[in-house]
């Protein structure tokens, strides 16, 4: 048995390369297993990849400089033949990230990014291969390069970082046409410290994920997100996102002609796109921060992982039907079944060094197969096949019977530390006995100055609240037994009393002078009510209660949404009703007018 520190399929399944520390083994896949090509010299090899046609090997390992050795400078990427493994071409790249060489697809032309230059190598009819350079493409420092899928000749990517105050850019150029001044399409934004460039299958779109370290507005600890689109016909948009937050993950379906984003604070929004980056879709938010789709692009699954627990959806893109939902802990690694129907899940080193294995599961969510490792798993590879091996699957709501998983489930109950544990128990009275041993040199039931204290005072606390209870109680019984005493006419002053007599007395002395007398309480009563409020009833807005509810209730929803906007603008996320709810707004306003006028 021999460690594997480094595998990578061929596409088409013909070959099989892995490093295990010393060296490189090159094999063809036969039907008994595979056939040894070549061993190649390579004991520090930490990347190894094919290109598309499986012509070639590529390998790439940690640049290091050796004072003693002449020359100081050693390359550290190879490429070898594949059928022969014999070694065509070697550079010095210090690149870690897009070490690789950039391939069209039908091996035609091919592409380096080294320092701030791209270099062009010719291999088609008349090329001179990787014995001379074809083409130069300047001022990348820090910059990108892509090579789009597709037919020949292929679109070239190019990222500019942006210098001085001018804006990042990324331009398109169709092979071998590379000056500055022949690009097919051209995209400029701002706040790029790094772009990631994703084109479909078919070489027909391309996505840009731009990014930033900092966040000056400082929404984000982890810098800002934006995504654009770009053709080759010379189109190019923004994509626009429903939700603040980080963008997880964006994926491309096999078709070509849609793409999926998963963005936002969690619960993450999940919205698939069509190629007028029009929104056609929107899952419902969920905990989840990946997404993959199956070969044929009628199954996608949405992973919650890192951060997250192994939440595992998985939706039928037809009907736009969930399948299943579950979770496989400690989830590292997820990839499809080239077949379309089946997917693996795997906790593989050096991210997780414990309980390394993987599981192979049923899009319906049946457990079909596991395996633990018993050392350290670093990584797990479907088998790769020729294009048009397998039929796209037929998608069912028919629940496959698994198997019970033997991974040990997480206990759900209340950790307890063990000195807490078994060491208090009550009696049927209600009464607390501790059965905590005694302290040595303690007497049994020993309590310190500390805990007294704190008993007392819930004891002094618990009774308080009793009190206060009883009293709020007795209270309560006592104003629903007793009646309110009926009101009894005032009794008017002795002094109106008696300046009414003298009124009266001077009437009939036949004098004219009259003092009107004032209303008395009973009268005051009489108009106002015994309960001191106005008897005149209220005026109705419209005259038609059926309408006057009917405002009402269209207010109340009007107070509603302009809280749920005020949500938005904090950047709370919102859920899909609450969104609606805010898109009517509109119409409410116009059946509120119109019952107004009405």
């Amino acid at each position: 048995m021999f460690k594997i520190l480094q595998a990578s399929p061929c596409p088409n399944g013909r070959f099989l390369a892995w490093a295990n520390g010393s060296t490189v083994q090159l094999c063809q896949v036969v039907a008994t297993g595979w056939k040894t090509i070549a061993s190649l010299p390579r004991p520090k090899a930490c990347h190894l990849r094919f290109s598309p046609l499986s012509n070639y090997l590529m390998t790439w390992e940690v640049y290091t400089e050796n004072p003693h050795d002449t020359p100081k400078e050693r390359p550290n990427l190879f490429i070898y033949r594949a059928e022969t493994g014999e070694e065509v071409y070697s550079i010095i790249q210090k690149r870690h990230q897009e070490w690789q060489m950039h391939w069209s697809c039908d091996e035609s032309m091919a592409a380096l990014l080294v320092g701030g230059e791209a270099l062009f190598y010719d291999h088609g009819p008349g090329g001179s291969g990787f014995a001379q350079v074809a083409k130069r493409f300047g001022g990348l420092r820090n910059g990108g390069l892509s090579v789009a899928p597709g037919p020949a000749p292929p679109h070239i990517g190019v990222y500019i970082p942006g210098t001085k105050g001018a804006p990042s850019m990324c331009r398109l150029f169709k092979y071998p046409n590379l000056e500055l001044n022949q690009p097919v399409a051209s995209k400029s934004f701002f706040q790029a410290d790094r772009v990631d460039m994703m084109w479909n299958r078919k070489g027909s779109g391309l996505i840009l994920m731009t990014s930033t370290d900092v966040d000056t507005s400082g929404v984000s600890y982890y810098g800002k997100q934006a995504l654009h689109y770009m053709t080759p016909k010379g189109d190019s948009c923004g994509i626009q996102l429903k939700a603040e937050g980080p963008i997880h993950d964006v994926a491309w379906s096999p078709k070509s002609t849609e793409f999926c984003v998963v963005y936002g604070f969690m619960p993450a929004h999940a919205t698939l796109f069509n190629l007028k980056c029009d929104a056609v879709y929107n899952f419902e938010p969920d905990n989840r921060n990946s997404v993959f789709f199956n070969d044929f692009g009628n199954l996608v699954v949405f992973g919650g992982f890192g951060n997250l627990p192994g939440y595992i959806e998985t939706w039928d893109l037809i009907r736009r039907k969930k399948l299943a939902n579950f979770k496989a802990p400690d989830t590292t690694l997820l990839e499809w079944n080239p077949a379309g129907d089946t997917f693996l899940t795997a906790t593989t080193a050096p991210r997780l060094r414990m309980a390394n294995g993987f599981k192979v599961w049923h899009y319906s969510g049946a457990l079909l197969g596991e395996y633990n490792w018993t050392g350290e798993l670093l990584e797990v590879i479907w088998q790769k096949y020729p294009p048009g091996t397998f039929k796209q699957p037929t998608i069912s709501d028919e629940k496959i019977v698994g198997i019970v998983s033997a991974t040990p489930v997480a206990s759900k109950q209340k950790y307890i530390p063990p000195g807490a544990r078994n060491s208090v128990t009550v009696t049927p009275s209600g009464a607390t006995i501790d059965l905590r041993p005694p302290i040595p040199g303690l007497p049994p039931g020993y309590r310190s100055s500390v805990q007294i204290k704190n008993s007392k005072k819930s004891k002094k606390a618990a009774n308080k609240a009793a009190g206060a209870a009883a009293t709020e109680t007795a209270a309560t019984a006592e104003g629903e037994t007793t009646a309110p005493p009926p009101s009894q006419p005032k009794k008017q002053n002795t002094k109106k009393n008696s300046k009414n007599n003298t009124d009266n007395g001077d009437l009939a002395n036949g004098n004219a002078t009259q003092t009107p007398n004032p209303p008395s309480p009973l009268d005051s009563e009489t108009i106002t009510g015994s309960s001191g409020r106005s008897n005149l009833q209220k005026v109705s807005p419209t005259g038609d209660p059926t309408k006057d509810k009917k405002i009402k209730t269209i207010q109340k929803k009007l107070k509603d949404i302009k809280l749920l906007k005020e949500k938005h603008e904090r950047g709370e996320s919102l859920v899909q009703t609450q969104i609606i709810k805010m898109n009517s707004e509109a119409q409410l306003i116009k059946e509120l007018e119109a019952l107004k006028v009405a």
